[in-house]
């Protein structure tokens, strides 16, 4: 078996684990199929392309799950989260970055290295020999898709996913929207004023909900039984939830004041949240959506400020797959029947660009680690990189195994800390001090330097 560790996708994970595997001194080559083999989705052939949204979430290590991986990753010198970074925009409490700017660095960085090669072209088959990750994503190619059914001996379970419109700011009615941050969250005037805000009256909402019903959608004819993540469910299927969902979900109207007339609340409020650091593109925030693309732009311009909106992008849905993970793969994430093939990133499982990137920072580590011959230890349950290994490869139940987003909830119970902790903010920060501690002990264990990230 040879020594070159060989990565199918160069998204989140793939990138990642090209990195840290890179950076052990393996000799690593990325098969990425874009551009010659186009998605739906992508729009370059750039390594890390965000498709969905520009955030990151929660960037608050010690009361967010999410947050708290953020910290791991950049402890582990990651290299998605160190231009993630790099490219930072002001989202709050969140962690939003100008997209393009962030996927050209992530792939100059992993060019530059000497040991990393990028060849352009699909991977049709799972590989018999060498030493593989597949870390495909949600949109892997209907054939290797199929070749991991057949070697499974079970379809690949299936979910849809769906994509926010983008909006070009000049074409967006500022006498009518006004800059904040809900509760003015953030340390920076910047930050306070992240978010562009369109506010709706009882009526406009009404009306907005009306036409969102009516009208028409995309439909999958195959794997109708699929559901929706929970984390990027259409607009139409929470409105069909009930008329008040959306103003207590992406549109409540909760925490801001409109500027334009501060004596009257709105009934609901739309957000948008800046692409770019131009700010010249802004995405819609929870608006991801099924509608056909004529109707999303009669109904988005619907929304009071956005009369007259130009789209740089309107949304889209895709059919996303992955594997039943606790069934097939084993603790060190590799394929139980093909063992010298690992999975990383979404097709795990895990649901989410920090969460996809984070497995392929551990399966990139633990791949160099077996092709040097080397012991790795296991990754702390108690960690959120352990936390979401442990529910992908056993921890989860298979019979109802879907992609997950990391949370408390995977972590251990903490009876028995010192403290008497029991408050949910105090809570939370047990759980974040014992996996700091825990995740500084695994690194020094590893014996192995975080990699030093590009000026």
């Amino acid at each position: 078996m040879d020594k070159i560790l060989h990565i199918i996708g160069g998204g989140m994970a793939g990138s990642e684990a090209a990195w840290q595997a890179a950076n052990m001194g393996v000799e690593v080559v990325i098969h990425e199929m874009r551009p010659k083999v186009e998605t739906f989705a992508h729009r370059t052939g750039n390594l890390a392309e965000m498709v969905c949204s520009n955030s990151f979430r929660s960037d608050d290590s010690e009361q967010n799950a999410v947050g708290l991986l953020h910290w791991e990753m950049r402890r582990a010198g990651g290299i998605i989260m160190g231009m993630a970074d790099k490219h930072r925009l002001p989202a709050g409490g969140a962690l939003a970055v100008d997209r393009d700017p962030f996927s050209k660095s992530v792939s100059s960085a992993l060019r530059a290295l000497p040991n990393v090669s990028v060849e352009a072209g699909e991977i049709s088959e799972l590989p018999q020999d060498g030493h593989w990750i597949i870390a495909t994503g949600p949109l892997t190619s209907s054939a290797l898709g199929q070749a991991t059914a057949a070697e499974t001996g079970a379809d690949a379970l299936a979910f849809f996913d769906a994509i926010a419109p983008i909006v070009y700011a000049e074409s967006i009615d500022m006498d009518v929207a006004w800059m904040q941050s809900r509760y003015d969250k953030g340390e920076t005037e910047a930050e306070q004023k992240a978010y562009l805000n369109c506010p709706m009256t009882k009526p406009q909402y009404e009306a907005f909900i009306d036409a969102l019903l009516a009208a028409d959608k995309t439909e999958f004819h195959e794997g109708e039984t699929a559901g929706y993540f929970d984390g990027c469910l259409p607009i139409e299927v929470m409105a069909e939830r009930g008329r008040e969902t959306l103003r207590h979900g992406p549109m409540k109207p909760v925490g801001l004041t409109n500027a334009h007339d501060p004596e009257n609340k709105p009934y609901a409020v739309v957000q948008l949240r800046r692409d770019n650091a131009l700010g010249t593109l802004f995405n819609i925030v929870g608006f991801q959506t099924k509608m056909k693309y004529g109707a999303q732009t009669d109904v988005f311009r619907m929304i009071p400020g956005l009369e007259n909106a130009s789209f740089a992008r309107l949304g889209g849905i895709h059919r996303n797959t992955f594997l039943n993970s606790p069934t097939l793969l084993d603790h060190q994430m590799r394929l139980k029947s093909r063992p010298n093939i690992r999975f990383a990133g979404q097709i795990t499982g895990v649901e989410g660009y920090v969460e996809s990137a984070a497995m392929g920072l551990v399966a990139g580590r633990l791949a160099a680690a077996e092709i040097l011959g080397q012991d790795m230890p296991v990754v702390p349950q108690d960690t959120a990189m352990g936390a979401l290994i442990h529910h992908i490869t056993g921890g989860a139940e298979a019979k109802t195994f879907q992609p997950m987003n990391v949370n408390f909830g995977l972590f251990r119970p903490l009876e028995g800390l010192k403290g008497g902790r029991k408050g949910r903010k105090d809570r939370y920060k047990a759980y974040t001090d014992r996996a700091k501690e825990a995740w500084d002990e695994w690194l020094l264990e590893t014996k192995l330097d975080a990699p030093a990230l590009p000026a």
